[in-house]
């Protein structure tokens, strides 16, 4: 079955307006009465969403549903937070949080509680927290208890740089202020065949700030197959850093768990310019998926917009850490000084500790607009799951400008299609040239005479003419080559390194081409 992006996103809707909580004497005992505080602490937390495994899943009761319909985006986005009301708004250095308003797309009710030496008290949700203009149905909605998730911000400029909203997803500013790419809780069920993917909902949040502005988060997941239990301490320095330490406890077996999951939109690039009807050079939040294997391989996957869902799964027992990536950092590829796509984070994941077998899976959609998340990338354990099963996890995830881990070895900057062939003769049919730039410190003080060589590998296509040199008056090298492909339409599945007299000099690219588009290509080429 092929899930597109609109029928994903209606699913989304439908997750956020579907999922729920189980109010069990844990629960009930950690938040008590409004305005009471109760203790808390992270192992209070586990044993919360170790209770809640335990029992069915019941859907919440959502209160003035009809209300909540009514709230569409106009209407939802003339709501505003009264900015005295914040949350440790003027104490220091201390972030300050607003809670975000419910709505048509935020159904499910949010509990948000404040968390002072191991006490916890809720913020009970109120009308009077919020403008809201005179003949908005928002107005109306007096039966709710909870809000639909909150954004944390600067103590000085009182400017976004963390947001929580819509199951179990968030999102940081990044290095830069520029809002991009999401991470989430957990992904069950991405693009299998059978679908249909299912949303696990953050339905309480613990917020403890530190005084230098620091915040930690910690959050109860909840969905018909799972339940979790969340720590998220988030740190700003050069980026935003987050140590995530999570378990979760699984209500029955789930195909496809995704770990630490990461969501993006890629609509073109460098590779597939010609399949979007825009005037910008490049549209995306991340250009590629980045892997460093447990045995040290690091490999550079360049994002793509297929012409159908595309599952992908690259083994990596150990993995030392994976990312979405945005490496083009030069604004006259994108020409976008709206949005800035060129200042869009990249997202890294380090795993704390050994994660043992497993593979990071990357799923693309296809998309015609930019406004639609299509890539999901994720860790997914090896083996089958089962009820009752309990995964305990920890990364750092570092939403930056490069990658942290730093390595001396060359790493493609940018891949390019076009005609095969040789310029000034005439062009063989079914035959595309790749370009693909690369730049590393290894590099340094080597030329021509030296004697690197491209290594390609596939088997779907013919690779032939290759080449590698350094460009003239750049500090940068290119290696190129023609791939010849048939008439069929399954994707090619293409291997490339750079090589220097036996030792790899480059991460390894892999990439996935599909001939519908290589077609419509060579037939855009005069």
């Amino acid at each position: 079955m092929t899930i597109d992006r609109f029928n994903r996103r209606r699913l989304l809707q439908s997750a956020l307006g579907g999922g729920a909580f189980f109010l069990l004497p844990h629960l009930g005992r950690a938040q008590g009465a409004s305005g009471e505080s109760q203790p808390f602490s992270f192992d209070r937390l586990r044993d919360m969403a170790r209770d809640m495994a335990t029992r069915p899943h019941v859907p919440d009761d959502i209160p003035d549903a009809d209300i909540l319909d009514q709230v569409d985006y106009d209407r939802h986005n003339q709501v505003r937070f009264r900015a005295d009301r914040s949350l440790w708004r003027g104490q220091g250095r201390i972030s300050p949080v607003q809670p975000f308003f419910p709505g048509m797309y935020f159904r499910n009710p949010v509990r948000i509680h404040t968390v002072q030496d191991g006490m916890a008290t809720e913020v009970p949700f109120s009308l009077d927290l919020f403008d809201i203009p005179e003949g908005n149905p928002a107005r109306q909605l007096t039966r709710t208890k909870g809000f639909a998730g909150f954004r944390v911000q600067d103590a000085k400029t009182e400017i976004d740089w963390m947001a929580f909203l819509g199951a179990s997803y968030w999102r940081t500013s990044g290095y830069s202020g520029q809002f991009g790419l999401s991470a989430r809780g957990l992904a069950i069920d991405t693009a299998i065949p059978d679908g249909p993917e299912e949303f696990p909902l953050f339905t309480h949040f613990w917020l403890e700030p530190a005084e230098n502005g620091d915040l930690t988060a910690y959050a109860l997941l909840d969905s018909p197959r799972a339940t979790g239990a969340y720590r998220i301490v988030s740190r700003r320095g050069n980026g935003v850093s987050q140590d995530i330490t999570a378990t979760v406890f699984l209500r029955d077996a789930v195909e496809r768990l995704g770990i630490a999951p990461l969501t993006s939109m890629f609509w073109f690039g460098k590779t597939d310019r010609h399949i979007a009807p825009d005037w910008r050079p490049e549209v995306h939040d991340s250009d590629g998926l980045e892997i460093l294997a447990g045995n040290g391989e690091r490999i550079w996957r360049p994002l793509n917009n297929p012409p159908g869902t595309r599952v992908n799964s690259f083994h990596a027992p150990s993995v030392k850490g994976f990312g979405l990536m945005q490496r083009e950092r030069d604004f006259a590829q994108y020409q976008d000084d709206g949005v800035f796509y060129d200042r869009r984070a990249s997202a890294w994941i380090t795993p704390q500790g050994d994660w043992g077998d497993g593979a990071v899976v990357l799923t693309e959609l296809r998309t015609d607009d930019e406004i639609h998340d299509n890539i999901v990338a994720f860790w997914q354990p090896a083996g089958p799951t089962a009820k009752g099963q309990q995964h305990d996890f920890a990364y750092r995830l570092d939403w930056v400008r490069d990658n942290p881990a730093v390595s001396t070895i060359g790493h493609f900057t940018a891949v390019r299609l076009g005609a095969g062939g040789v310029p000034g003769q005439p062009r063989p049919k079914g035959v595309v040239k790749v370009v693909c730039d690369f730049a590393g410190p290894n590099l340094a003080g080597l030329g021509r005479e030296d004697g690197l060589s491209v290594a390609a590998t596939t088997a779907q296509a013919r690779v032939s003419n290759t080449a590698v040199y350094p460009v003239v008056g750049t500090d940068y090298w290119r290696a190129l080559f023609d791939l010849s492909f048939g008439p069929g339409d399954d994707p090619i599945d293409l291997r490339a390194y750079v090589d220097g007299k036996g030792a790899a000099m480059t991460e390894t690219l892999i990439l996935q081409l599909f001939p519908s588009q290589l077609r419509a290509l060579l037939a855009s080429t005069p």
